[in-house]
């Protein structure tokens, strides 16, 4: 049974993430660029790494949380990462965001060397993150996701294996896409309702009981009608992800409308210096545009 892990990436979903396979039970070797972050897991019973090789040289699952695809090659890759620490047979597995290729690329360089990668990004925000009910998209070789879901079930409650190498990613993007459209959609009805001399968060109220229900209407629209942007899932990286779809749909030949809105207005969040603003502040530009006066936030 495995038991002794090592987690790289401390962020806001990697911190928590990794908390709960310390109270799992897990073993913990952690890693990350804050000293500060790596010490409060120090704290629950972690061990702490230098560098990723370090940290990936006595466990037989390393688990990355990072936010880009260059980070992601450079620790699972480069000098002093992850594949220097590896022993034959090890797992990597990768929870970040990149696109499809970049982790069909990882993973050939790793079985090479005689060792596996699963692409697993998750999807659930802060919240899903603290509360281990994340959903999680897999993919790689069936058996090793099925080697390793125990511990992946201790991260999330709806974890699906989707196909192998890259197909994880490409669900995620899948994922992004509905999620950037919602939270578009949320915002215009919301600016609709108000424009039009009804309250919005009567609406929004009126709205949950209905077929326009979502997990994205209940959180992302009372984090609009709250004026609550404090990040649980930053722009930068949603614009990020969006730009992963519309970059593979482009390799594709396919056009998506709706996403290319999206990343439009992601820019123009990013325009207003809300890179680092919670993904629901989309809202923010869209009043702007529509000249909606609202109380700052």
């Amino acid at each position: 049974m495995i038991k002794k892990v090592c987690f790289i990436g401390l962020g806001i979903m990697g911190k928590p993430m990794a908390m709960n396979l310390i109270d799992a039970g897990y073993q913990l070797v952690v890693h990350d660029v804050s000293r500060e972050t790596a010490k409060e897991l120090v704290a629950k019973g972690a061990d702490e790494a230098l560098s990723p090789k370090e940290a990936s040289e006595t466990v037989d699952i390393i688990i990355t949380m990072l936010p880009d695809d260059y980070i992601v090659e450079q620790v699972a890759t480069g000098k002093n990462g992850a594949l220097e620490g590896m022993s034959k047979g090890a797992i990597l597995i990768d929870m970040s965001t990149i696109y499809p290729n970049t982790a069909r690329r990882i993973a050939k360089k790793l079985e090479i060397k005689g060792m596996e990668m699963l692409d697993a990004p998750v999807s659930g925000g802060e919240v899903g993150a603290i509360e281990g009910t994340l959903s999680i998209m897999v993919g790689g070789k069936q058996e090793i996701f099925e080697d390793i879901l125990p511990v992946l079930q201790e991260l999330g409650k709806n974890v699906n294996y989707v196909g192998d190498h890259g197909a994880g990613q490409v669900a995620k993007a899948s994922n992004q896409i509905i999620v950037g459209l919602t939270i578009e959609a949320i915002a215009e009805a919301l600016i609709f309702a108000k424009k039009s001399g009804v309250d919005p968060e009567k609406v929004r109220n009126a709205l949950l009981g209905g077929f326009a229900h979502s997990r994205v209407l209940e959180l992302h629209g009372q984090r609009m009608l709250e004026r609550n942007f404090e990040p649980g899932g930053k722009v930068r990286l949603h614009k990020k992800d969006t730009e992963i779809a519309m970059s593979v749909a482009k390799e594709l030949g396919m056009y998506l409308p709706g996403t290319s809105l999206v990343s439009h207005l992601w820019n123009a969040v990013a325009a207003q210096g809300g890179l680092d603003w919670d993904h629901s502040s989309m809202v923010k530009v869209l009043e702007l545009m529509s000249k909606i006066e609202v109380r700052p936030g």
